[in-house]
């Protein structure tokens, strides 16, 4: 059984998928009286669910007349892709935040969703046993390198 933040998520996505724009502006007081939850879930799911590396910017105002906007960025040409994900990637990355990389690149159908197991399994915390500054330091670079070859290996 899905958890209200899969469902909430899963009802955003949608709306988004319906917007022409790519773009949803909602009242979280609305929804959270929508799904019968507390404000609080809904940031939970916004803050977790919408980052910038699963593709989504968000805006939001608070107040009486607040909104939260969301706004879904698609991936542009191949070459300026690549040179995102590297920035993203950076020096050094955390398990979550290479997670949401690879759950973006398998949803733009950037990559198989057996690519996608191997390279969660190859950055996850208990294959590579080290310590925490050291450890996202060598998952960023086995993350650029898989990005390179994943990348190399569509003509692109």
């Amino acid at each position: 059984m899905p958890s209200i933040s899969d469902i909430i998520e899963h009802h955003l996505k949608k709306i988004l998928d319906q917007s022409r724009s790519g773009i949803i502006e909602i009242k979280r007081s609305e929804l959270a009286d929508r799904f019968q939850c507390v404000p609080s879930q809904i940031n939970y799911v916004i803050s977790t669910r919408f980052t910038v590396e699963k593709g989504y910017i968000v805006e939001s105002k608070r107040g009486g007349g607040g909104y939260i906007r969301i706004r879904r960025v698609r991936l542009g040409s191949p070459g300026s892709v690549y040179d995102l994900l590297l920035r993203q990637i950076g020096g050094a990355i955390s398990q979550a935040q290479a997670e949401d990389i690879i759950d973006r690149l398998r949803e733009e159908e950037l990559m198989t969703p057996r690519e996608a197991r191997l390279m969660r399994r190859i950055i996850a915390r208990d294959v590579m046993q080290l310590p925490v500054p050291l450890r996202d330091q060598v998952r960023a670079r086995i993350m650029r390198a898989m990005v390179t070859i994943l990348f190399a290996g569509k003509g692109e």
